[in-house]
């Protein structure tokens, strides 16, 4: 987690490496160890308007200038930020970058001008609120910190351009200023003790940001300025900023970072002895965050929202072997409130709107994640809770719901599926193009559908409701037998990818693999032990599982360009770091005991990652060929919670 003053004054390589701190309530700070934003999401604070979303770009940057005296009372000046601009990087204050590393919270220490000062950026939990705290390690003589503020105050999704309708009305008061820099925006409060504040409007213009451009997005912004603040420091002081959209009047940025330090420290308490472990439960919190009375989980930052599939997936890694059974219970209450003819949503939207059913897999990891809590806890008041929903949701799936879901009455398997949408995981769409379209009977589908069988024969026995289980265990048995028949695919070992009535899709994918992960397998170990070579042999990657076999025509090797390019290799070969959980899932299934020393080798590689892209998360994708490059989302939920989830599942000495 420690990186080299080589590394560091690289501008392309400390480019590449982000962190993110977050509030739980889905506000964050974000940006590269270069000190240059790459992306238009960085920001120095984006607070959520409407926890958890409404998110808005408050404040892009605070650049940061050491002036110190020189010989003869001559001023040297030393800028530690850095930005890209058309054909330049200025300033370059990498350069004094001596060290980063990220435990608790990224820390920055420069060297420059005989002066050594630390930084470290921290996100107050529960509120829209960033702290910046220096600490002058050395000094010869006192010195000058220069901050100047440089704000873009839109939806994280936008730009900003230099316009005249930005507010330039500010006050500044004892150390706190204050601006509203648009009506549609929040105010901003940055509070600089012992500061005096220098007025100078301005707007810097053409930032630019390297991975919008990549990625074939708009990738150019200006930001404003009102001027900037100056304070005098010595060897030894401290100085605490506080950047938020609440008034910090009467707060000290000290007090609130011992607050934080001390939640943080007990998040991490189980797994002090084991470093990788460590930092994935710090990672794993930046997911879980409020949603009104209750929680939920944020699929990936720094863009997604709530998703349910996502969430279901993510919540026994990031909540149950984290002990943190109280949030789990309250995410899973949040969804089964808007459970909607028997369906989960698919996703929420950024801007407060309805919430979106297009999903017939969702539903299905919800059986799943209150499987594993009930597990976690044996909960019987909550079993009581939830029984009549979960019957329900499958009622409606065995009469039919949206999108023509449902159970099919000659062999029990689920199918689903309707022109232009997309209903499974692999959801990409451009326009009308739905790229991976799998209508009909897709293998996870059914593999989630057993199961929902079977967990609600062992849910309702648990309840003392035997009689009422023994339905659905006589419906998993049906579905467990016409699966095996209909979807083992001799010719290649393997399993179809999905069934339609003129088709049976051989293409390789790892779909397959939650036929022997999920809790109630539906193959043999002699079969089993087949899907899983194949899978190895095709689909095995040190960051995860190819959404597509590279033998296949349709294979794109390279996650890069336009929105057309990349959401048309997102499920065609890119590599999806989640799946690494349930492949060491199905290791375990095949193998057993035997299988541990090969689960520990692929998570022990595989942690290589947390030091790369987004320090200490897991990217959302990789290119399916070495380097096999992060992509995607910076640090995506169930990334991180299936890698923790089977490390400590198969409790495996990493």
């Amino acid at each position: 987690m420690k990186f080299d003053k080589k590394t560091l004054s690289d501008f392309d390589q400390s480019l590449r490496l982000e962190w993110l701190e977050t509030n739980g309530i889905g506000g964050y700070a974000s940006g590269t160890v270069s000190g240059a934003n790459s992306r238009k999401y960085h920001g120095l604070l984006v607070s959520a308007q409407h926890p958890p979303v409404g998110r808005v770009v408050a404040l892009s940057k605070l650049e940061e200038t050491l002036v110190v005296k020189g010989p003869g009372n001559t001023e040297e000046r030393f800028e530690l930020g850095a930005n890209q601009y058309p054909g330049a990087v200025h300033p370059k204050g990498f350069q004094y970058l001596k060290n980063f590393e990220r435990q608790l919270f990224p820390v920055f220490t420069y060297e420059a001008g005989g002066v050594e000062i630390r930084k470290t950026i921290a996100a107050v939990h529960g509120e829209n609120t960033t702290l910046v705290i220096y600490e002058v390690i050395r000094a010869r003589r006192p010195f000058t910190l220069e901050l100047l503020p440089l704000s873009s105050c839109r939806d994280f999704h936008s730009l900003t351009f230099a316009n005249d309708a930005i507010g330039t009305q500010y006050i500044f008061d004892e150390g706190i200023f204050r601006t509203l820099n648009y009506l549609t925006c929040p105010e901003i409060f940055i509070a600089v003790p012992g500061s005096s504040f220098t007025e100078n409007q301005t707007w810097y213009r053409n930032f630019e940001y390297a991975v919008e451009q990549e990625r074939g997005l708009d990738y150019r912004e200006d930001l404003y300025t009102l001027g900037n603040f100056s304070v005098t420091l010595k060897k030894g002081d401290t100085l605490g900023v506080i950047i938020s959209t609440d008034d910090p009047t009467g707060k000290d940025a000290a007090k609130l970072f011992a607050r934080e330090t001390k939640r943080r420290e007990g998040l991490v308490g189980k797994f002090s002895s084991n470093e990788n472990l460590k930092r994935l439960a710090l990672a794993a919190d930046q997911f879980i965050v409020k949603r009104g009375a209750l929680s939920t989980v944020l699929a990936g930052y720094p863009w997604f929202a709530d998703w349910g599939r996502d969430t279901m997936i993510a919540l026994p890694g990031l909540c149950l072997v984290t002990g943190r059974f109280d949030e789990a219970k309250k995410i899973l209450l949040q969804f089964a409130g808007i459970v909607s003819e028997g369906m989960l949503p698919n996703r929420f939207s950024d801007r407060d709107e309805p919430p979106e059913y297009n999903t017939i897999d969702a539903t299905l990891w919800f059986f799943q994640a209150i499987y594993h809590y009930y597990n976690s806890t044996t909960d019987k008041a909550f079993l009581k809770k939830i029984l009549p929903i979960l019957e329900d949701i499958m009622m409606w799936h065995e009469k039919g719901t949206r999108y023509n879901i449902k159970a099919d009455e000659a062999d029990g398997l689920l199918s689903g599926g309707q022109e232009g949408v997309q209903l499974t995981w692999m959801d990409a769409k451009v326009a009308d193009w739905v790229v991976t379209p799998r209508r009909g009977k897709a293998v996870e589908i059914n593999a989630l559908w057993y199961n929902a069988h079977c967990i609600m024969n062992f849910l309702l026995t648990e309840s003392g409701k035997a009689d009422l289980g023994k339905p659905y265990a006589v419906k998993a048995a049906k579905v467990k037998e016409q699966f095996n028949i209909l979807f083992w695919n001799e010719d290649q070992q393997a399993l179809f990818d999905y069934i339609t009535e003129t088709e049976k899709n051989s293409a390789l994918r790892p779909n397959q693999v939650f036929a022997i992960s999920l809790p109630f397998p539906l193959l043999t170990k002699e079969r089993a032990k087949k899907v899983l070579a194949t899978i190895s042999s095709h689909l095995l990657t040190p960051r995860g599982l190819r959404s597509l076999s590279p033998t296949d025509s349709e294979y794109k090797p390279v996650y890069m360009g336009n929105l057309w390019y990349r959401d048309g290799a997102y499920h065609q070969g890119t590599v999806w770091s989640f799946l690494l959980g349930p492949y060491i899932d199905a290791v375990m299934y095949v193998k057993e005991d035997k299988g541990k020393a090969e689960a520990t080798r692929l998570l022990l590689k595989f942690f290589h990652h947390l030091d790369e892209a987004c320090i200490g998360s897991v990217s959302e994708i990789f290119d399916g060929e070495a380097p096999h490059t992060p992509r995607g989302c910076i640090a995506q939920a169930w990334g991180v919670a299936e890698v923790l989830r089977v490390a400590v599942k198969h409790d495996l000495v990493l």
